[in-house]
């Protein structure tokens, strides 16, 4: 017992320090439990043995992964994408299977070898390629959504895989009947669970979750999947088809995402756990004693499955920029890769010295990965000299239809609240010009006669082309921090005067946000608590003149450009269309090195006097609400002033001459 507890607490001790090593470097957290696995397995430090107690229960972390794509299942979603998972994502199955298949055969590996060979380097990283695709705001971008296709028909492709791979370990003479016996009864066994098995479980779970307790809920969830996948190892299939199926009949209820935020916990402790036993398997002195034939796995792993897909893609799309960042975004291993490898050599289908050497290779390569993908724009631009003539046609077509404008706004982002805004801007006569990645809404929005084009507001090229030298505002209406953070940096190397808004789901990055460079930051969470709150004092018999004072001060607390005008004041329909142009508005104001005002306190310039509030001062992409008025002013300050418009061109005049 005490021998157990040791090792569970050195486990535990060496993930955890990985584990948050490898957050701080921004690393994908599954190379750091391979890392784990590789120091304290029995081919380096030993101080996990290779048992069959360790193995068995990291199954369970393959049988929650499945669980897991089974949950993410959707009919809808496959129709949706049906030409990019069926037919892209098929082709480069089937093409990289076969390559390697053929190639295998010049090494003296049986044929048997070499497909199950083809099927684990087929397959591409989900973890990490899909975080990265977040983090740089290329989901909805072309190449974007050609990764996603292929990679979801990758995941549907390992099920298949899961059932051939014991089936090849078999004679030669019994191998088709084999393989046709083991298909036969696994779509026998699916038909049947997907047949009977949602007429059972949609009633049994309404039944379960009508005791309103969260742990039996959890428990029926546990024995679900894990009945399931008995029930198919019982059948002579994996555990993992059982769970995928599992994790399928769920999706289409309505318990989907609260099943899936309750197993979460259970699937990453042991899906860590399954790839701390993958780096187990790691056997240092056979990777040195093989670094030549790794090194040469490790080059045609990558350019190799990389021009395959480019080449597929080519075909499919016609655009070789968008061919290539497809191919260098999938042309590493993925973590299903190392499931189909666990299974090839639980049956011997491969030698163990190649075993050795395709894992090392696959770690290599998924940890260069990153890498490539983040330096993918420069490696299309040196391979595709036709990208320069696109990025150049795509900048001038940006630049025709922003020409015309002048003193317009900026809209990043043409979603539900990039077409809310510019409904609004409309309304005011306030031209604009909206840049968006899904090229399906911005032609639908070209029809509608509105003015928005394909681009990524994330580069600064598109933001000159969009006339950010000559815009009013810039607001970003996506929530997205890193895609926000670049727009930022981009306006303040171009246009620190700039205003911009950006959009945020919630309270976690405004302080990011504000300090590099956002006039505001717009969090839906604070919206909706707001007019929550008002509709909830409505009801409850609070006078509207009340409810409209407290929403007026919880703005002017949350926003300082605000702060001190939202008062009581007279209506707009009261006051009359005729007093528009006395109406108080803000306006930023850039000093430069030639200024009067720069190296004075702000008090000595005595706008006050012209009825000119400083509402703020940012200052290297800091803002200061309400300065004193013993503040120096310098050059590159950008003053956000308060006033009526005679007054305000009269304060610009003071600052710049005096």
């Amino acid at each position: 017992m005490n021998s157990s507890l040791h090792l569970i607490l050195i486990l535990l001790a060496v993930a955890v320090g990985v584990v948050v090593l490898f957050r701080i470097l921004k690393l994908p957290v599954m190379l750091g439990y391979l890392l784990v696995g590789i120091m304290i397995g029995p081919h380096a430090l030993g101080w996990i043995p290779d048992a069959p107690e360790t193995r068995h229960l990291a199954e369970f972390g393959v049988v929650f992964l499945m669980f897991s794509i089974g949950l993410e299942f959707s009919l809808a979603r496959l129709r949706a994408m049906q030409r990019l998972v069926f037919g892209l994502g098929t082709a480069q199955v089937a093409a990289t299977m076969l390559l390697v298949m053929l190639s295998s055969l010049f090494f003296e590996l049986d044929w048997r070898a070499g497909l199950a060979l083809g099927g684990i380097l087929a397959m591409s990283s989900t973890a990490i390629v899909s975080k990265m695709l977040v983090e740089r705001a290329e989901l909805n971008a072309p190449h974007g959504q050609k990764v996603m296709g292929v990679l979801l028909f990758q995941d549907l492709a390992v099920v298949p895989l899961i059932i051939v791979i014991p089936a090849l370990a078999e004679s030669g003479a019994g191998l088709s009947s084999t393989i046709t016996i083991a298909m036969l009864k696994a779509a026998l066994l699916l038909a049947a669970l997907l047949t009977f098995g949602q007429r059972l479980l949609r009633p049994w779970f309404h039944l379960v979750a009508g005791q309103k307790s969260s742990e039996l809920f959890m428990l029926n969830v546990l024995l679900f999947t894990l009945g399931m996948a008995w029930l198919t190892e019982l059948s002579g299939l994996s555990l993992a088809l059982g769970a995928f199926v599992a994790g399928m009949l769920i999706s289409e209820t309505e318990y989907r995402y609260q099943v899936e935020e309750d197993i979460k916990p259970f699937r990453d402790v042991l899906l860590g756990l399954f790839f701390v036993t993958v780096g187990m398997m790691l056997d240092l002195e056979a990777v040195i004693a093989g670094w030549g034939w790794i090194l040469l796995l490790l080059l045609i792993l990558i350019p190799f499955k990389a021009a395959v897909v480019a080449l597929l893609v080519r075909s499919f799309s016609g655009e070789w920029g968008t061919a290539l960042r497809t191919g260098l975004g999938l042309a590493q291993a993925g973590e299903f890769g190392f499931v189909l490898l666990t299974l090839a050599g639980n049956v011997q289908l491969l030698p163990h010295d190649v075993m050795q050497n395709v894992l090392a290779a696959m770690l290599i390569s998924m940890l260069v990965a990153p890498f490539l993908i983040q330096h993918a724009e420069f490696i299309v631009r040196r391979l595709s000299p036709e990208e320069w003539m696109n990025r150049a046609m795509q900048m001038h077509q940006i630049a025709v239809s922003s020409m015309a404008s002048n003193q317009h706004v900026i809209i990043c982002g043409y979603g539900r609240s990039g077409q809310a805004l510019a409904k609004f801007l409309g309304e005011e006569g306030v031209s604009f010009i909206a840049l968006d990645l899904d090229s399906r809404r911005v032609r639908e929005a070209s029809d509608a006669g509105e003015r928005v084009v394909y681009g990524d507001a994330g580069k600064r090229e598109v933001l000159l082309a969009a006339g950010l030298l000559r815009a009013k505002a810039l607001a970003i209406t996506y929530d997205d921090k890193h895609s926000a953070l670049r727009i930022l940096h981009h306006v303040q190397a171009a246009r620190p005067d700039l205003p911009v808004v950006v959009r945020t789901a919630d309270d976690t990055h405004i302080a990011a946000l504000k300090q590099a460079g956002a006039a505001e930051v717009v969090a839906e969470v604070t919206e909706g608590s707001v007019m929550l709150a008002s509709q909830a004092l409505l009801l409850s018999g609070v006078p509207l003149s009340r409810v409209i004072r407290h929403v007026q001060e919880s703005r002017a607390k949350r926003y300082s450009m605000f702060s001190g005008y939202l008062r009581d004041t007279q209506p707009a329909e009261e006051a009359g269309e005729d007093t528009e142009s006395l109406q108080p508005r803000f306006q930023n104001v850039l000093l430069h090195d030639g200024d009067i005002a720069v190296g004075k306190c702000l008090k000595e310039m005595k706008l006050d006097e012209l009825n000119v509030e400083v509402n703020a001062v940012r200052r290297h992409n800091v803002e200061g609400s309400h300065p004193a008025g013993d503040m120096v002013l310098r050059a590159g300050d950008v003053l956000v002033m308060l006033g009526q418009p005679v007054t305000l061109e009269a304060a610009e005049k003071r600052l710049r001459k005096g």
